[in-house]
């Protein structure tokens, strides 16, 4: 996620009146830190292995009756020579690691058992033991960094590998969550993943015969493989990875289809190019299908990565555009979950950001009514996100496009919003106000929409923040009523812009003395 300063980057987002389109073009960037840091239960980094059996387990190689040992008896066993013990003692280890509340992951790192569970996945003749270790490994690697480094440190990642072309479903099946785990962590083991050819392995392994609990668990592991910057996964990975993705996205599973999108959310989280490989598989027409899902796991990475792919290039925007996005992002201003309502406007007001034709395809596409119901209604997450979209649609629009914003009915509930709680929000709408008073100025129409405003009690909230504790607000609050609002520049206006100068004067040599 960007580790921008987000409200700075994307108040630098709509800054470009009178630039040129390739400048306009370099300065529209992924915004919106809150928003851009998904919660990790959006899509989960790790799984631990809690059920109590598992479909088509190997056979034991001894029957009889349940195995209790104590930690002693374990370290004993596993370091036995005989299968039979190493198996009783590693299963008897993993049943511990599953238990649902508190399994003593550090206990077992701590007694040494790694290196002996590694060595039991290369045991091609004792599948069931190849299982337990592999499950027990999965388990420690679910744990912190630390405990999934231990796993990597004790060698697993390359005898994982070579599981995945073990005959048994049930260990192959193991391998691939472990490794899911492992990759998982971050981009260092991630990468680790990749160096030891694992793609190949994994890919291999899709067929339409597949178990869908096994397919599921590889297109989990493949999202991890794509997840994670500083730095994105290699180039040579990320082509291998797509065909499969794009493949992926046609399945009928909800998890598979949200996992699948997840990836291509991670891959699109970047620059130009990374957005542009994922663009130019034709992947687009696809995911605005699986933005109309009623199921929100496969709504929202889809939408997620739709937004991502927006921050783009004006010509990757514009494919964006062509496969229908803008027959659907207005659909979802109106969701019943205000998430997608924000993630939606976000990705409007990305769109907003381009040339003028974009612009106007917006209007074309009605989108201002929806716009306009949630400044008025939504949550105030959902409003910032829309400010932003008004504030890029309006400093980049036309005359004749501003006239249709204003006739939309937008300024009321940008005024209502002049008393909201953050000092960006309200400094984004009094630049918006300011720049619609200025064109209005030019089409000699000032005086009627300083009237509206007025109506609105517009006046009565700009005056009023002239002596806001931000002096920022205050003085644009004081440069809108001085140049559109003031007749004659009476005492009371010349002695607060004299104090708001010398704020700034001392705010400024602050500023400097810290650097």
């Amino acid at each position: 996620m960007p580790t921008l300063d987000a409200p700075e980057d994307r108040r630098r987002k709509f800054k470009y009146c009178g630039k040129d389109a390739s400048l306009r073009r370099q300065q529209r960037m992924a915004v919106s830190l809150e928003l851009r840091k998904a919660k990790k239960d959006e899509q989960t980094l790790k799984r631990r292995n809690i059920t109590s059996f598992c479909l088509d387990t190997p056979e034991k190689p001894a029957k009889g009756v349940a195995v209790s040992l104590n930690l002693g008896e374990i370290i004993k066993g596993v370091n036995s020579s005989d299968p039979v013990l190493c198996f009783q003692a590693t299963q008897t280890a993993r049943k511990m690691l599953s238990q649902e509340k508190n399994p003593p992951l550090k206990l077992v790192i701590e007694a040494g058992l790694i290196p002996r569970m590694v060595e039991f996945l290369k045991s091609s003749l004792y599948p069931c033991l190849q299982f337990e270790a592999a499950w027990a490994l999965t388990n420690i690697a679910s744990g912190t960094s630390e405990q999934t480094r231990a796993v990597v440190e004790g060698g697993a990642i390359q005898p994982l590998i070579e599981l995945l072309s073990s005959s048994n479903v049930a260990v192959c099946e193991q391998a691939v969550w472990a490794l899911g785990n492992i990759a998982g962590d971050g981009p260092e083991f991630r990468d680790s993943v990749i160096s030891n050819n694992a793609i190949p392995h994994l890919l291999a392994l899709i067929s339409p015969t597949l178990p869908i609990t096994f397919l599921r668990n590889i297109t989990w592991t493949l999202s991890n493989l794509c997840r994670n910057k500083n730095p994105y996964p290699c180039d040579s990975a990320v082509k291998q990875l797509l065909p499969a993705l794009l493949h992926l996205l046609q399945h009928q599973d909800s998890e598979i289809l949200s996992d699948a999108c997840w990836a291509l959310s991670y891959l699109t989280d970047g620059c130009n190019k990374r957005i542009g490989q994922v663009v130019d598989t034709g992947v687009l027409p696809r995911l605005v299908v699986l933005m109309t899902s009623s199921e929100l796991n496969v709504l929202t990475p889809s939408l997620r990565t739709v937004g991502n792919i927006v921050t783009g290039t004006d010509e990757q925007t514009q494919v964006a555009i062509d496969a229908g996005v803008l027959n659907v992002l207005p659909q979802l201003l109106q969701h019943n979950k205000p998430s997608i309502q924000k993630e939606a406007a976000w990705a409007l007001s990305n769109v907003a950001a381009g040339p003028r034709h974009h612009i106007q395809q917006l209007l074309a596409y009605d989108v201002l009514p929806p716009l306009v119901a949630v400044l008025k209604n939504g949550e105030f997450k959902v409003q910032k996100e829309a400010v932003w979209m008004v504030a890029n649609f309006a400093t980049g629009a036309t005359m004749d496009q501003l006239i249709q914003l204003v006739h939309s009915g937008v300024l009321e509930p940008l005024v209502n919003l002049l008393t909201a709680p953050d000092v960006k929000i309200v400094l984004i709408i009094l630049d918006v106000i300011s720049c619609i008073l200025q064109a209005a100025e030019k089409l000699s129409e000032k005086e009627s929409l300083c009237l509206l405003i007025e109506e609105l009690g517009g006046i009565d909230r700009i005056e009023a923040l002239q002596l806001h504790e931000n002096r920022q607000i205050g003085r644009a609050a004081l440069n809108i009523i001085e140049k559109h609002f003031g007749e004659e520049e009476d005492e009371s206006l010349t002695l607060l812009s004299q104090v708001l100068d010398q704020d700034y004067e001392f705010i400024d040599c602050e500023c400097l003395a810290k650097k």
